[in-house]
């Protein structure tokens, strides 16, 4: 860390040169995010746009980096991708699934269906490889059917917030399907003022169907309480919602890409959640 920096991270100056670097050098194919944190906009001003146009590559992390995805795809037309950070893939047990959807999403040009896990968790596996705390999946929510087609625009909704009214929120011509998800410091009361901040947005009169990924166990968070939540607003209404799907901050993860397209069949007894990269 640098000795100048009081937010918990390295220095604006390094983090740009490391992210330059990474888009100039022929060499790197895609760049993984090691980790979240909490000031990836920070990076923001800092940005030469140009470089990301001219060196286009794969760009994928979750969390914090939601600012950068989504900013990215808004200046540049470029697609990003919300997935694990480098460090997820040091997990011994329960990589199968995220390593599968990254294969689906970032290499290959197909189509592909989403579906729930197994089992999940959002135990601290870093401190016990061989002791993790398996829930088993309920599968995914369906709140609200419907069926609807969109632009994928999201990952994290409060750090996705941060974006708002400045040149890095994106905007999209066509409909929106919004993946949103938070982590364990946001209960429900929160979750509902940060998604009503963004139904009041120019973006959100787009919208035609929201993913909500899995809430973290110390969330508190039911399917009655989010099915309520979407119950009383009206942007929300006649459009598909579906919760409990595998993104946020548990274990596994799928992969999907800001600016790709989702297709969303939800009937009280079926789901499909299809995602494209054109």
């Amino acid at each position: 860390m640098n000795e100048d920096d009081n937010a918990h991270s390295s220095s604006i100056d390094s983090r740009i040169h490391d992210l330059h670097d990474a888009f100039l050098d022929p060499k790197v194919k895609a760049i993984l995010t090691v980790i979240g944190g909490f000031n990836s906009n920070q990076l923001l001003d800092a940005i030469d746009w140009d470089i990301i146009r001219s060196n286009p590559k794969i760009f994928c992390g979750y969390s914090d980096i939601t600012a950068l995805s989504n900013a990215l795809f808004a200046k540049t037309g470029l697609m990003t991708y919300v997935g694990p950070h480098y460090s997820t893939f040091g997990q011994k047990h329960l990589s199968d699934y995220t390593v599968d959807y990254v294969k689906k999403c970032l290499f290959d040009d197909d189509t592909f269906t989403v579906l729930a896990s197994k089992a999940w968790t959002d135990d601290r596996w870093y401190k016990d490889q061989n002791n993790r705390q398996l829930i088993e999946n309920a599968g995914h929510w369906i709140l609200q059917p419907g069926q609807a087609k969109g632009v994928i625009i999201g990952d994290n909704l409060s750090t996705y917030n941060l974006l708002q009214g400045t040149s890095y929120e994106p905007s999209v011509d066509d409909d929106v399907i919004a993946f949103f998800e938070d982590d364990a410091s946001v209960d429900l009361a929160t979750f509902d003022r940060d998604l009503e901040s963004f139904l009041q947005t120019k973006l959100a009169e787009r919208l035609k169907g929201l993913v909500i990924g899995r809430f973290q166990v110390a969330s508190n968070v039911a399917f009655a309480d989010l099915q309520a939540l979407a119950h009383d607003k009206p942007r929300l209404q006649n459009i598909p919602i579906i919760a409990n799907v595998d993104f946020g901050h548990t274990d596994p993860m799928v992969a999907f890409p800001i600016g790709g397209t989702a297709r969303v069949n939800a009937t009280e007894s079926v789901l499909t959640l299809t995602i494209e990269r054109h």
